[in-house]
């Protein structure tokens, strides 16, 4: 048996999310950036996509040494778009102060592309090939929409301008979806539309040091491991513009014998997201349970190991 920690994507963020976590890593991360991190979570400046992804690397972070640092072990690590980066880190891919440089440059080029008028929206209720087929139905270059997320077998995300979004929303409504919600996310991302931010990223992520991951990392694009360091790079820094397979990244952890997935901060939408695939085992939240309780589960799926 196995474990899994996940980290979630832009769009789980929550005002105040720095202010639980130790104040170690928040101390380490405001000297690399020359700046107080612990601005960066207040509702204000939540509305800068730079913030909102360095917020993210920094809870997903602190919370996962608060969680290790008894000596508790975990197989695979597995982010949702920019959760990728605190995947990358605690994997020992990635240095810490390299991913900071690197996300904050990641949410200034991503708000830089888009900086108005495009963001995502979650579709629930109906099957991938019938979003596919609306969000066929109303691209065009004046009206740019993309599938975005696959993010379980009844809800996916799409990402484009507003008002191709509300118009497939309004499609998916008279289907019968369950939901068509803009989330709280400013730029396009996951489609084609951030090709050029991403080529940007990727020369920056050239000159940044990195190693083979010493614990399982999965990449949320490709659901599958990914051991090689250039194959890191090359889904890091792309991955802002690829579509997310978290269904199959999830599967594929399920498959490969983990039962038991933590998610990191902040929230809880990768636990219920998980749920639908995990027939055995437990999925849990960082932020719903006592940290004790989160050790002992991961000592208690270590002792099952063959």
């Amino acid at each position: 048996m196995s474990s899994l920690l996940v980290f979630p994507g832009q769009g789980a963020q929550q005002p105040g999310m720095l202010r639980r976590l130790p104040r170690e890593t928040l101390v380490e991360a405001s000297d690399v950036l020359g700046e107080d991190v612990g601005l960066l979570d207040s509702s204000e400046a939540l509305r800068s996509t730079r913030a909102v992804q360095l917020c993210l690397l920094i809870a997903g972070v602190a919370a996962s040494r608060q969680l290790l640092q008894d000596g508790s072990t975990v197989d695979y690590v597995a982010g949702l778009s920019i959760g990728a980066y605190p995947a990358a880190v605690v994997a020992g891919a990635l240095g810490f102060g390299d991913a900071l440089h690197l996300v904050s440059l990641r949410g200034e080029l991503m708000q830089q592309a888009y900086p108005q008028g495009f963001g995502m929206t979650a579709i629930t209720g109906l099957q991938l090939a019938t979003v596919e087929a609306l969000v066929a139905q109303v691209h065009g270059s004046k009206s740019p929409v993309y599938l975005a997320n696959i993010n379980a077998d009844n809800q996916v995300v799409i990402a484009g301008s507003d008002p191709a979004m509300h118009a497939v929303a309004e499609l998916a409504r008279s289907r019968g979806a369950g939901l068509a919600k803009r989330l709280a996310v400013s730029v396009p991302s996951h489609c084609p539309l951030l090709d050029e931010p991403a080529q940007a990223l990727a020369e920056a992520f050239a000159r940044v040091p990195m190693q083979s991951p010493n614990i399982a990392y999965l990449s949320g694009s490709r659901a599958r491991p990914l051991i090689k360091v250039d194959a890191l790079r090359d889904d890091l820094a792309f991955n802002m513009c690829r579509v997310v397979d978290w269904r199959g990244t999830v599967q594929s952890a399920y498959e490969r014998g983990v039962r038991l997935q933590i998610e990191l901060p902040p929230g809880a939408v990768l636990t219920g997201l998980a749920r639908r695939v995990f027939e055995q085992g437990t999925v849990t939240a960082f932020d719903s349970a006592r940290l004790d309780t989160l050790q002992a589960l991961l000592r208690e799926e270590d002792g099952r190991r063959p």
